[in-house]
């Protein structure tokens, strides 16, 4: 890979890291959670796109062994997502009161 494109991609990285940081640092505790469940959607993308990934691999050792965790770590964060999802949600459903027969 050339040096100056790695220098780029590190840049970007490094650049993005901190602007998430930022953002999310900014963001109330109120408004944490769903804002997380907002991002299963991106989730599912990036899984999308790391299934694509590891299908079109070819025989190089790293690049199967980075799409396949590519896959994983996206997998763990959609269902880490939709769990969050989950208990917010269930924070609000009324609970059931013994009267009911």
């Amino acid at each position: 890979m050339d040096p100056t494109t790695l220098i780029f991609l590190a840049f970007i990285l490094v650049l993005s890291i901190f602007l998430g940081f930022e953002i999310i640092s900014k963001v109330p505790a109120t408004l944490h959670t769903p804002l997380m469940s907002g991002s299963n959607a991106i989730s599912g993308i990036t899984l999308v796109g790391a299934v694509i990934a590891a299908g079109s691999t070819g025989n190089e050792t790293v690049s199967i062994i980075l799409a396949t965790s590519a896959v994983a770590f996206a997998t763990i964060n959609v269902i880490g997502g939709y769990m969050v999802t989950d208990r917010m949600l269930g924070m609000f459903r009324k609970k059931p009161t013994g009267d009911n027969k």
